[in-house]
């Protein structure tokens, strides 16, 4: 079938913008976790719209950030290689931030590509509309965008715009996914992610950074309509490794039971959750660790 518009978009832009809230928004499905902290999504990751006339897989990928570690490495070159083997870039940015060195950089990335590039202003809901009007009369000073869409990720304003805009800049082609595909994460990646988003939004600021989340089993029970999951929870320190159990079990009993609701309804099953804790001395730096733990190249 090649009478529909289908094809790549990816979205970049520098940490907490808005990329996954975005996406999540989009796919009406909370896929992509979210944080209010930086660098919440380490690889690159593909969400599916489907539409009676589109195709649209959406490659949500890390913020840019200056790496300081070999995780970091990762992430940024995750996010360069999502810029290849695309139809659509949409470059997003958030109203509250200062054009700053990160986006200088981005720009500079952006102006040697030569794709349709769209620019996506977030959170224009804290905006009143003179403000706006600056902001966006700025983006078009840089004459690198063929369009500039505001919006409100999280309120939803402007997003079906969005969406008939990106069709317009798609060619006609068939559909790479099925119809019912939204992602392609497995499920036991899914519920490793709603773990980590749970660490991410519970924890200190300076602990989730390093924190990892491995699935050990993922299991049906036969006669019940139960899953059982047993999850590794990977940490830097030993002084880190108390605090996510916390005082008498306290912080992990939270996360579990957090995490378990979240599952339950992403599964729509009942869930046994059972969370671990070990320590994976400084894995960040470690380019095997950083392997090991599945972020490479694929």
């Amino acid at each position: 079938m090649d009478n529909i518009k289908s094809g790549f978009v990816t979205i970049v832009g520098r940490s907490n913008v808005g990329k996954s809230t975005l996406l999540n928004r989009i796919i009406g499905e909370k896929i992509s976790i979210i944080s209010s902290k930086p660098q919440t999504t380490r690889a690159n990751l593909k969400l599916i719209y489907n539409s009676l006339d589109s195709q649209i897989v959406f490659l949500d990928t890390p913020g840019i950030q200056n790496p300081k570690n070999k995780l970091g490495e990762f992430m940024l070159k995750e996010s360069r290689s999502s810029l290849r083997d695309v139809d659509l870039i949409l470059y997003m940015v958030d109203v509250n931030f200062e054009i700053g060195e990160l986006d200088n950089l981005i720009i500079d990335i952006l102006r040697k590509i030569n794709l349709p590039k769209i620019c996506v202003i977030n959170k224009i809901d804290t905006l009143n509309s003179e403000e706006l009007s600056k902001l966006v009369s700025k983006y078009e000073g840089m004459e690198l965008f063929e369009k500039i869409i505001p919006i409100s990720a999280s309120e939803g304003t402007n997003v079906y715009n969005l969406i008939d805009c990106i069709k317009s800049f798609l060619p006609y082609g068939p559909k790479y996914y099925s119809d019912d595909m939204i992602t392609d994460q497995t499920e036991r990646e899914i519920v490793s992610e709603i773990i980590r988003e749970k660490t991410l939004n519970l924890l200190r600021d300076e602990i989730p950074h390093g924190i990892n989340v491995l699935i050990e089993k993922f299991s049906v029970r036969k006669n019940k309509p139960i899953v059982d999951i047993d999850a590794i929870i990977c940490v830097e320190k030993k002084s880190h490794k108390g605090i996510v159990i916390g005082k008498n079990g306290d912080m992990i009993l939270k996360l579990g039971k957090s995490a378990r609701l979240d599952i339950e309804k992403f599964l729509d099953s009942k869930v046994n959750l059972k969370l671990f804790v070990k320590i994976d001395d400084d894995w960040r730096n470690k380019s095997i660790k950083v392997k090991e733990f599945g972020y490479f190249r694929k």
